[in-house]
């Protein structure tokens, strides 16, 4: 991890990794991955870190709310959040770092990580395939990048899969908010339809547009149109990354008749247009359509 300042006198911390072939995404132990893994100083990434604690004391505070360590606890912190940990001892377990980037052969791991964010220091025991996770990255057997990213996606529905049976639980309205919160999230990570809206959503589940934006927002933080935005991006990303579709293409898929407005849509999501994310990750198959460019709105296939 490498730091900088930002302007708000947080220090926010980049992913660096060794090996560019598997994207920006590193796997160790506290003790591999660095003194920053237990750093007592808020900070910020512009990452996610998932942090599995399998023993060890102290407290370890994200967005000045404070989770006391009762191993084995998992944490997720998202890129923006602050957080750090205080009075650690003996802190051990399994730290994974990676961008949203390394997700996109799995786009519902979005909605997964959004709800073990609002679940901080859940109580699980993952460290298994953990151990997996850890010995895939150290070898260079073929296909270790797939392989990577489904042992992601198969650790990050078992921990989703504990939040929701500790969510069933519980008594009274917050339990049955996470489960609807977690309804939505699988309705949304799955297959992209590119008429959703926060009403098509709520009717298919059976409830309001008011109450499923409520038991969102207070289990995850975000709203149900914020995460329907999110998936449009998330799939947009993986087309730019993986296919040959022109933006205009992209853009219809993903649910944008008009190729201006799903450029100016994109770049103030992404801070980039998709021209310029495709290119930055050396997307696009080659094919004959893919000489179209979006000119006044800033896109280039």
């Amino acid at each position: 991890m490498g730091g900088r300042g930002a302007g708000s006198g947080i220090e926010s911390h980049d992913l660096e990794v060794p090996d560019p072939v598997l994207l920006p995404f590193a796997v160790g132990s506290f003790d591999s991955i660095g003194p920053l893994s237990r750093a007592d100083f808020p900070h910020r990434h512009t990452f996610y870190e998932v942090a599995y604690v399998s023993r060890g004391s102290g407290v370890h505070t994200v967005d000045l709310v404070e989770y006391p360590l009762r191993p084995p606890n998992l944490y997720v912190i998202a890129p923006g959040q602050v957080h750090h940990w205080a009075g650690a001892g003996g802190v051990g377990g399994w730290v994974l770092l990676f961008t949203e980037d390394f997700l996109l052969r799995y786009p519902e791991d979005v909605g997964l990580l959004r709800r073990l964010v609002a679940s901080q220091g859940g109580r699980t025991a993952l460290e298994g395939l953990l151990a997996e996770v850890a010995e895939e990255y150290r070898g260079a057997g073929p296909g270790r990048l797939g392989v990577l990213q489904a042992l992601v996606h198969v650790l990050l529905v078992r921990a989703v899969r504990g939040v929701e049976a500790r969510a069933r639980e519980r008594v009274g309205p917050g339990g049955r908010a996470a489960v609807l919160a977690g309804r939505f999230e699988r309705l949304v990570g799955g297959a992209l339809r590119p008429e959703w809206t926060v009403e098509s959503a709520a009717r298919e589940l059976g409830v309001s547009a008011g109450h499923l934006h409520g038991a969102v927002k207070e289990w995850t933080g975000r709203t149900p149109a914020q995460l329907i935005r999110g998936r449009r991006i998330l799939e947009a990303k993986r087309l730019l990354a993986a296919t040959g579709l022109t933006v205009r293409q992209v853009g219809a898929v993903v649910g944008f008749e008009d190729p201006a407005y799903f450029c100016r849509f994109f770049r103030r999501e992404v801070g980039r247009t998709p021209g310029e994310y495709r290119a930055e990750v050396g997307g696009g198959m080659h094919h004959e359509g893919a000489a179209e460019s979006i000119d006044r709105a800033g896109g280039r296939p």
